[in-house]
């Protein structure tokens, strides 16, 4: 493995020393990047500032999901699916019309569940059919037609859905989806059940207290023998026991609170804003969210806390370290540390994530205290000033997906073969769950292990 170019939380001016890397293909190409390949890109171009009148949000891109070679691009105004068979020229499916705002998405198989984030206004509509003045919650939609997904049930919520996480129930032959709110006083999560032969049976279960006087905004999951929940929520993240492992007591249905985490500065302007864990369940990795998304808190001037990944022993809460994003961003550039994931490899840690306008991420803290960065695509500032960038980056079977909010979807392909071709093939990726551990003797390595990608498919867009 070739040695790399090593910035450390004190070699910001390190950055600038690279030399920029440029391919000719969509617009994500000419962005100041090291390390990552520009590849395909799925065009969707929208804007916050022409967010017309009536019941019709903003038609901007939010987050991501992934079954075989489809990626669901969450949408303002509903969702749209990608083929991305060919990392070098993704193709669009269809755009599904739903018109509440935020449209946070989790699949599984034929079915598609869809946040709707604010009380419907009078007027709107969901896959055509009306939705009630004041309504807000999931809507389920059946996708076994890529070309036509069909809403089959709405599923009312006290609070609304600001995010939603999926977990499956392979025993009760179900999905599980653990509901964000999107309003307060809501101190809770929403659980809810989405059978799989009858998705039009959704329903909501229960709703699970939080510690801390806030919603949270999203939550990761990580199951196999690890099966713990962390709910990002305020200026406090409140860790969950979810199924069988070395604590007592919970379960899917019934959390069972393990700690809290708090974080000095986090919760000033702000919240606790994502949550995920590494694939062997031993870190958890938090980001938060300062100016809620649409300010630019990673200037030179901003404090270390407003632009950080925060890394905590997972079992115990003990913080191991932080990150924090080395290229300063302008005054014109929203940016916090945003949407992310872990790439699934055995022996690393290696975060890959979106932070708005400062772009998409690559991170190895395999040590904690000492993390560096692998790689970047950094945009320019977009003219005229607005709410825009990098909303979610993941990697996925060897490449990295960006959810543009004003763009539509890019792909990068991460130059290092060596990490791409020891990453794990996941059969789909619902980015906020893990739905296995890499902890040594797990079933993973036991019984099922995903396959590795191979040479072949690594070099595939070269």
């Amino acid at each position: 493995m070739r040695r790399f170019a090593r910035l450390t939380l004190l070699g910001a001016c390190a950055v600038a020393a690279l030399v920029f890397t440029a391919v000719a293909a969509a617009g994500h190409a000419d962005r100041p990047s090291f390390e990552l390949r520009a590849l395909g890109h799925s065009p969707h171009a929208a804007s916050f500032l022409n967010d017309p009148p009536g019941p019709a949000p903003a038609d901007v891109n939010s987050d991501l999901a992934f079954w075989g070679d489809l990626a669901f691009n969450g949408n303002y105004d509903g969702f749209r699916i990608v083929d991305i068979s060919d990392k070098n020229n993704p193709q669009e499916i269809v755009h599904q019309r739903c018109q509440g705002n935020q449209g946070d998405i989790v699949v599984w198989e034929n079915i598609l569940v869809r946040s709707w984030n604010a009380p419907a206004v009078e007027g709107a509509t969901c896959d055509d059919q009306p939705v009630t003045a004041g309504w807000e919650g999931l809507h389920v939609f059946d996708i076994s037609n890529l070309q036509d997904p069909r809403l089959v049930a709405s599923v009312e919520l006290p609070c609304g859905s600001h995010t939603a996480t999926a977990v499956p129930d392979h025993e009760n032959n179900r999905l599980i989806v653990y509901n964000q709110t999107s309003g307060g006083p809501c101190y809770f999560f929403d659980i809810v059940e989405v059978p799989f032969s009858t998705p039009e049976a959704a329903k909501l279960l229960r709703q699970e207290p939080l510690v801390g006087e806030h919603a949270c905004h999203d939550s990761g999951v990580i199951l196999g023998e690890v099966n713990l929940m962390a709910c990002a929520s305020g200026s406090v993240t409140n860790v969950f026991d979810i199924g069988e492992n070395e604590y007592p007591g919970g379960s899917l249905l019934d959390p069972e609170l393990r700690y809290t985490v708090s974080e000095p500065g986090v919760g000033v302007g702000g919240n606790f804003h994502s949550a995920t864990f590494t694939w062997d369940g031993e870190v958890l990795i938090l980001g938060w969210e300062p100016g809620g998304g649409s300010r630019p808190e990673c200037e030179e001037t901003d404090p270390d806390v407003k632009k950080s990944a925060f890394f905590y022993n997972a079992r115990t809460g003990e913080k191991l370290g932080q990150w924090t994003l080395p290229r300063a961003q302008s005054a014109e550039e929203n940016c916090t540390i945003h949407n992310y994931n872990v790439v699934p490899i055995r022996g690393r840690y290696i975060m890959v994530g979106g932070h708005y306008q400062a772009g998409t991420w690559i991170t190895d803290f395999t040590d904690p205290a000492n993390p560096f960065v692998r790689a970047f695509s950094d945009p320019e500032p977009i003219v005229p000033t607005q709410l825009g960038g990098a909303w979610s980056s993941y990697w996925y079977n060897g490449h990295v997906y960006e959810s543009s909010i004003t763009e539509g979807l890019n792909v990068f392909r991460y130059t290092e073969r060596g990490i791409r071709r020891r990453s794990l093939r996941l059969d789909h990726l619902n980015p906020q769950t893990q739905e296995f551990s890499l902890r040594a003797g797990s079933f993973v390595d036991e019984i099922s292990a995903p396959d590795e990608i191979g040479e072949d498919d690594a070099g595939a867009d070269s």
